[in-house]
């Protein structure tokens, strides 16, 4: 579930430029070796793709060397392929294209300017919303999120020993996706994928359904502080944590927005009416790990 969330996110900032390497490169530069040399990615628009495809797009990773970007050992992917481009080790999916969704016979909108019909049952989530990961360095993949991606932070944890939680957005959304220090020093964690209803009252009705339903409710109804988001957490079957959400009408339309900092001060007197934040959301990510802090503790 997590890829094409990733792909999503990613796939406006590979394939927005031109098939000129120049063009690309400031905007896609990093280190994906790990070997301590910038390495370099270009994105060929119009190249047959790696598995034969006509003009099905693909980009090309160039290796860095102790003389500069080099062509050997450079590699071709295309929408097929997922790459680990991050410090964390989150799997993040790239692909050029992909084909537009038509409901079929019997999900068909009357109006033509939505997806499909309003199904009318469970809690009827409008789209995905953002996806929250968990890592050992949030600033690290803070900067690779806005150097690499192209994202920009809208608002931020910063606790007395640094930064510990990122939101990032790439559209006039307040956030797409979130880092936050992982507590347990766990690389590679999921710590939320988060659904948006149409209104505050879709989760009122979404916590009765998860009430009725046995599915395990952590946290809410309440509302964020950071973000100002209206909120229900519950536990999948499988124990990933799922988020319904409400943003409200929360838009960045500033280009030079600049980024909102929460103080630990700030961040002890809890949610935004004063709900104080339940332990296991510091605790729990999937896959589940012990907690350092808790024995026993996942």
């Amino acid at each position: 579930m997590l890829l094409p969330v990733a792909a999503m996110l990613t796939a406006a900032v590979w394939t927005a430029g031109s098939a000129h390497a120049a063009d690309c490169a400031t905007k896609v530069t990093s280190d994906f070796n790990g070997d301590g040399l910038a390495d370099l990615i270009v994105g060929e628009p119009f190249r047959d793709g790696p598995g034969g495809e006509e003009f099905g797009g693909a980009f090309r990773t160039l290796y860095g060397g102790a003389t500069g970007v080099s062509t050997a050992g450079n590699q071709y992917f295309n929408a097929s392929h997922v790459i680990d481009l991050e410090s964390d080790g989150h799997e993040l999916g790239i692909y050029y294209e992909t084909s537009w969704y038509r409901a079929p016979e019997g999900l068909r909108p009357s109006l033509k300017n939505q997806a499909q019909a309003y199904p009318g049952r469970g809690v009827s989530v409008r789209r995905i919303d953002h996806i929250n990961y968990l890592g050992v360095d949030p600033v690290a993949n803070r900067d690779f999120a806005v150097d690499v991606l192209g994202g920009m932070v809208t608002e931020q944890i910063v606790l007395d020993d640094g930064v510990a939680g990122s939101w990032t957005t790439f559209t006039n959304k307040g956030y797409d996706v979130v880092y936050t220090r992982d507590r347990t020093g766990t690389a590679g964690r999921l710590h939320h994928i988060a659904f948006a209803t149409d209104t505050r009252e879709d989760i009122l009705r979404a916590a009765d359904i998860a009430l009725e339903q046995g599915v395990f409710i952590e946290t809410g109804p309440h509302k964020h502080a950071i973000q100002q988001t209206f909120f229900l957490y519950v536990y999948e079957p499988g124990g990933n944590r799922v988020e319904l959400c409400n943003a409200g009408a929360r838009l960045v339309l500033a280009p030079d927005w600049q980024p909102i900092d929460w103080t630990e001060e700030e961040r002890a007197k809890g949610q935004a009416w004063g709900l104080k934040t339940i332990a296991s959301f510091h605790t729990h990510g999937t896959p589940p790990v012990a907690d350092p802090a808790t024995p026993g503790a996942t």
